[in-house]
């Protein structure tokens, strides 16, 4: 994971500042000392984007708006309302969407995305639009496969039926195509794919949902300390690779009444303390965010966590994208679990759950679809011999 030394860079050091916390120092005088240096602003914005924190960038640069060329500013408002008019598109779609599973009487919860930004930042605009995520439960994928068709979306991959059962065991999502775009919509009935081994109790995550209002619509979305763990989860299954993802985290450590005897309890249950403790260490690290008393308190000594933040900042500072299938992929996610019984799931479910890489691979008759976990292997194998 090594990677280029650019914490020194004025355009990162500006970027941090920027998604840092108001409460974490003088925000604003940190900003003009990093403006002091010359800024290639098209390589600041390239940055924000990747990171998916152009609103943030540009809310917080109006405190220094003289600081700031003129034009660079009416670019950074430009990228600013045009993230504000998809946001404003999608909590429409969004609000469709829900609207017409409601009344089929299909359960959804929106998940990360407009929900988790009118959650954590009491604005759609503050947090880059992307698409729709939606919670389901997996009995229910065929009544919203249904349901959206009316509305225009198709599956982005056909799946045979017996392919959406492995599917449904083993996978986590069903994306949608739209005449707006690929991928908009996202249906989950897990949080992870079954080979990572961390198994969320979905049902618990709908009982213990909050309500938050999109676009003046109230909706159900998961409450903030499920939010933490499973946003935690997520980053590290993505390898932390945007910093929006630790912005999201920190602003939940802020949380005054976030119940952190639960959140550590059930980190050790799903066997994701590390990640946890990864996580916070990185948000500590690149955005000041404190770790609370209460989470120190019950965290257990971990000596492989610091380690493994310093790793994860240096990467999350690159411009390398990590390739998730790779060996050295796989090595870290099983770094990244305190537990032995667990890396040992982890590594036989990897081995042995065939998806949709091996389904377009190979075509089988329905009768042989258990050989399917060889193909696996050997697709495994070849990636192995190739490093």
């Amino acid at each position: 994971m090594s990677a280029p030394d650019v914490t020194l860079e004025p355009e990162w050091s500006t970027l941090l500042v920027a998604c840092s916390t108001p409460a974490v120092g003088d925000r604003q005088a940190r900003l003009q000392s990093c403006l002091e240096a010359p800024i290639r602003w098209a390589k600041l914005s390239s940055l924000a984007e990747r990171h998916g924190l152009q609103p943030l960038l540009f809310q917080t640069l109006q405190s220094v708006e003289e600081l700031v060329p003129a034009h660079e500013m009416n670019s950074l408002r430009q990228a600013y309302q045009t993230n504000l008019h998809k946001a404003m598109l999608l909590s429409r779609e969004l609000i469709r969407i829900v609207g017409h599973l409601s009344e089929l009487g299909v359960d959804v919860m929106p998940y990360k995305g407009l929900a988790l930004a009118e959650a954590l930042y009491g604005d759609i605009a503050l947090r880059q639009a992307g698409d729709i995520d939606l919670l389901i439960h997996p009995e229910h994928l065929g009544r919203v496969q249904d349901a959206v068709a009316k509305l225009g979306y198709v599956p982005h991959s056909r799946l045979s039926d017996i392919e959406e059962q492995a599917q449904l065991k083993s996978g986590y999502e069903c994306a949608f195509d739209s005449a707006t775009g690929r991928n908009v919509l996202e249906a989950q009935w897990a949080m992870l794919p079954r080979f990572y081994s961390v198994d969320f109790d979905l049902k618990g995550l709908f009982e213990r949902a909050m309500t938050v209002e999109v676009a003046g619509q109230p909706m159900k979305t998961p409450s903030h300390a499920d939010l933490f763990l499973t946003l935690s989860v997520h980053a590290a299954k993505h390898v932390w690779g945007r910093l929006v993802w630790l912005c999201d985290i920190a602003r939940l450590m802020r949380l005054p009444a976030l119940d952190w005897n639960w959140i550590l309890t059930e980190a050790k249950e799903l066997g994701v303390t590390r990640i946890l403790q990864v996580t916070m260490l990185a948000a500590n690290q690149l955005l000041g965010v404190e770790i609370p008393a209460a989470a120190l308190a019950s965290l257990p000594a971990d000596r492989a966590a610091p380690g493994l933040a310093q790793e994860i900042q240096t990467y999350i500072a690159s411009e390398a994208a990590f390739n998730g299938e790779s060996v050295s992929y796989f090595r870290l996610m099983m770094r990244l679990r305190e537990r032995r019984a667990d890396r040992v799931r982890f590594l036989s479910r990897l081995i042995l759950t065939p998806g949709p890489g091996e389904w377009r691979l190979v075509r089988l008759p329905r009768t042989l679809f258990p050989l399917y976990r060889l193909v696996r292997i050997s697709r495994l194998a070849s990636r192995l011999v190739g490093g």
